[in-house]
């Protein structure tokens, strides 16, 4: 599988997800973003390509920056790593994961502070990388 169905997948995985949450429709979408109905329900259903235009026309209306439709997803490692044909590929070290979570405020808090912690040794670990090549 191309790595360009992973993205899809993952965008509109993310998209539909979105749409669940506030309680919007596909048809709803297509009138906020100018994307045909018959396009986002094509590209729901896994057929078709996206251009980045479009996909910057669906995020735009969803209030969602574009990266993060195509980052953060519900579907688990070993799904991500099926549609990528093997091992998906990730900016993170192993035993380092990405999520999306609806938090109260002060577990958000919480999720933040362990998140600097980990963005620092994820800066050190690549300091260590750097240094050590030739």
């Amino acid at each position: 599988m191309s790595q360009s169905h992973l993205y899809n997948e993952l965008f509109f995985t993310n998209v539909l997800r979105i749409l669940g949450e506030r309680g919007m429709t596909r048809e709803q979408l297509s009138e906020l973003s100018g994307v045909s109905a018959s396009l986002i329900s094509d590209l729901s259903r896994g057929k078709g390509n996206p251009s980045l235009r479009t996909m910057g026309a669906i995020a735009e209306a969803l209030d969602t920056a574009l990266p993060v439709l195509l980052e953060a997803t519900d579907l688990g490692r070993e799904t991500l790593d099926r549609l990528a044909g093997d091992k998906a590929l990730t900016s993170l070290p192993d035993n380092y994961e990405r999520v999306t979570l609806i938090l109260t405020a002060f577990e958000a808090f919480v999720a933040k502070k362990q998140d600097e912690v980990n963005r620092k040794k994820l800066l050190e670990i690549s300091a260590k990388k750097k240094s050590s090549k030739p």
